[in-house]
Formats: structure tokens, sequence, C-alpha cells
């Protein structure tokens, strides 16, 4: 590999790092979406989680290290990623509308006292607007993780953890630190 490609990389890195840096302002936001899941959890409860792309793969890992394990031996957790039935994602999108992919299953597996985690790195997901409004009339508590400036997605949530950048890429790469932080403080509160 030639020392212009290692600049790529390094610059690309030194870029990450600039932005966690420039981060800190989520910490609050991503500390009251833990203690809403926690509570969530405590009372039984279940988190959904969701988003497009990039997004849809960080939902997964987000349910994956709830259900699994983070980074302590305890008990599975409730936690359920609306990204990965094909079967639904596609009967929804054929017969209704795919801005409805996720709103339908709120509707079927949402209750009051669960809580629904939307990500959305442009702020404009129509899927994840409309799974959030879905949320809110069952009684769901909103989770909005976003970049940009949170656009009606972060609006609309009831707790808003926003990553003020316009990269996508470097955006997702902030998502999964506050998301692996957000794990960490779930299980330290109910496995200390």
């Amino acid at each position: 590999m030639s020392q212009k490609s290692a600049e790529v990389v390094v610059a690309m890195l030194a870029e990450a790092a600039r932005l966690h840096g420039e981060s800190v302002s989520a910490a609050g936001p991503a500390a009251a979406a833990a203690e809403a899941m926690v509570a969530a959890l405590r009372g039984g409860g279940r988190i959904l989680a969701c988003g497009n792309g990039g997004s849809a793969a960080d939902a997964q890992h987000f349910a994956a290290e709830l259900v699994g394990r983070f980074e302590r031996e305890r008990a599975a957790m409730a936690a359920i990623a609306l990204t990965t039935d094909t079967s639904i994602l596609t009967a929804i999108a054929n017969d209704y509308d795919y801005s409805r992919v996720f709103a339908r299953q709120v509707e079927a597996l949402g209750r009051p006292g669960d809580v629904l985690l939307g990500i959305s790195t442009s702020g404009g997901s129509a899927s994840v607007l409309a799974a959030f409004e879905a949320a809110t009339a069952a009684g769901v508590t909103t989770v909005a993780l976003t970049g940009r400036d949170g656009g009606r997605v972060g609006a609309a949530a009831d707790i808003h953890v926003n990553v003020p950048a316009a990269s996508t890429a470097r955006v997702q790469e902030v998502h999964r630190t506050l998301l692996h932080a957000v794990c960490a403080l779930i299980e330290r509160e109910l496995y200390a």
C-alpha cells in the first residue's frame, strides 16, 4: 500500500476522533435513553429498534448486544430489531408502502412501557418517522439517534441523541460508540 493510501486512512481516523470529541453534547441524551430503556426492561417491556441501510445494521447490532451480551455475563434482555424479517418487510412494502415497514411492526408489537429506538443519520427517514408516529399512538417511548440537525425524526422523538455532522460515515461511527455506551449503562444498572 502506498504512503498516500496510508495518509487517507490517517485522515479518516483523525476526522472520526475529532467528531467523537465534538459529540460530547450527546452524552446527556444518551444517558437519558439508557435510563428509559432500563425502566422499560425493569417493567417487563422491551426495546424495539429500526433504521435503514447502515442504520438497520446498527439497530440489529444494538439488539444483539442486549439479547446476547455486551460486556457482562447476564440474563438476556428483551430487544427486537425491526429490520430483520424479510418476509414482513417485503410484505408491508408491497402491500402498503415502504414508509410503513417499521410502523406496522410497531402497531403489532409495541406496548405501553416499551421503547423504540429509531436511527436516522439524515434525520429525514420517512419509515422511522412513521414508526415514531405509531409508537406515540401506542404509548411507546421514542428515542432518536440522528445526524445533521436531527431533522423531523429528531423533532418527533421523546429523547433525541444527535451527532451534528453531515458525513454519513462519520455519524455512523459515533452512533456505534454511543450505542455501546447505552449498552454499558444498561448492563451496569441492571446487572451491577
